[in-house]
């Protein structure tokens, strides 16, 4: 991928033997806000569009923020064609 190549994610997180999604949904949030993205916190999914490199040190910071609290399943769809 070029430098400063766009793209869009949707991210979903499941909480294994842990009772409360809200806590885990807004540290997403909040590592998604660290790295300047504007994320969109949807029913099912959070879906935010940004740099390639943003997004997956994001994405990644997010997984270790929210795994450091239990057992969890992150799920992301990347793309780069996806409405922007």
């Amino acid at each position: 991928m070029e430098a400063g190549t766009v793209i869009s994610a949707q991210i979903s997180v499941y909480l294994l033997r842990q009772e409360h999604l809200r806590p885990a949904v807004q540290a997403v949030k909040a590592e998604l806000d660290t790295h300047r993205l504007k994320p969109e916190i949807r029913a099912m999914s959070t879906h935010v569009v940004g740099e390639a490199d943003a997004v997956f040190a994001a994405l990644r910071d997010a997984f270790v923020r929210v795994a450091a609290n239990g057992q969890v399943v992150m799920t992301v769809t990347d793309s780069n064609a996806c409405p922007i």
